[in-house]
């Protein structure tokens, strides 16, 4: 992997858009676009972060410390995809409808503040799940530099990790509206509630550890790794879910893995 050859191509990428807003949630791959445009764009470049409600709200602490301590121009702005019941229907294209509000606003902001073009983070390794909010990136227009130079979130975390990023190693971190099977409502208090359960096992030292949601039950996932420690801490972890409104609590035994409840698609 030629890390500075990468590197010089991605800022190729984004410097010929002249001035760029970024979708900016604070994981790795959006970041590492902030991070570059801002290297080639100066301040003629806005990263902007959704105060959605499926966003934790740990997640929205890290995006803007990472932004500060990077000095890249960031600001955030409230979307409402809850507002719109095609969401929080919470059918198989939840993720189309959230994205289209989120492009819609920053399309908006783009308009009036004179931004060239539109980025997001998505890169080739996302192709190979089900993402619907691709499509609505493409209906808005949004670039995906990561995907012009056919960057895998590998290589993504090779340049960061070049850059000298400390979230190079960052786990991933879908929205909270992710841990709900399809057909189950969002709504703010099952958010709520699965936010909560998840920064108990992240203060547990579970990274990267996921609770699905299933009404009344709660479904742990782990690293594999993790299996073991997560056994052994059974009695105190299922206490502290019970306690969030969980009446049973179970550790899938297959661990944690990208788009779990994709399966029955």
């Amino acid at each position: 992997m030629d890390v500075p050859a990468l590197l010089s191509q991605l800022e190729a990428a984004i410097a010929r858009h002249g001035s760029a807003l970024v979708a900016y949630s604070g994981g790795i791959d959006s970041a590492l676009v902030a991070v570059v445009a801002h290297r080639v764009l100066g301040d003629r470049m806005l990263a902007v972060t959704s105060r959605s409600a499926s966003l934790a709200p740990t997640e929205r602490e890290a995006a803007l410390e990472f932004a500060r301590a990077q000095g890249f121009p960031h600001r955030f702005i409230e979307t409402r995809e809850l507002d719109n019941p095609a969401y929080a229907a919470n059918h198989a294209d939840r993720c189309y409808h959230c994205k289209s509000t989120l492009y819609q606003d920053l399309a908006a902001i783009a308009l009036e503040e004179g931004y060239a073009a539109l980025l997001n983070g998505t890169n080739a390794d996302d192709l190979g799940d089900y993402r619907p909010g691709l499509q609505a990136a493409t209906e808005r227009s949004v670039h995906s530099p990561f995907l012009e130079v056919g960057m895998t979130k590998a290589q993504v975390r090779e340049v960061a990790k070049h850059l000298g990023l400390p979230i190079w190693d960052k786990p991933a971190a879908a929205c909270l509206a992710s841990r709900l099977p399809y057909g189950t409502p969002v709504t703010l208090e099952v958010l709520d509630q699965v936010g909560r359960a998840e920064l108990v096992l992240a203060q547990a030292g579970f990274l990267g550890a996921r609770v699905r949601h299933h009404g009344d039950l709660a479904r742990i996932e782990v690293r594999p790794e993790d299996m073991e420690a997560a056994f052994a801490h059974r009695a105190s972890l299922t206490s502290a879910l019970k306690a969030l409104g969980y009446h049973f609590v179970t550790l899938d035994l297959e661990g944690y893995r990208m788009g779990s409840l994709n399966a029955v698609l």
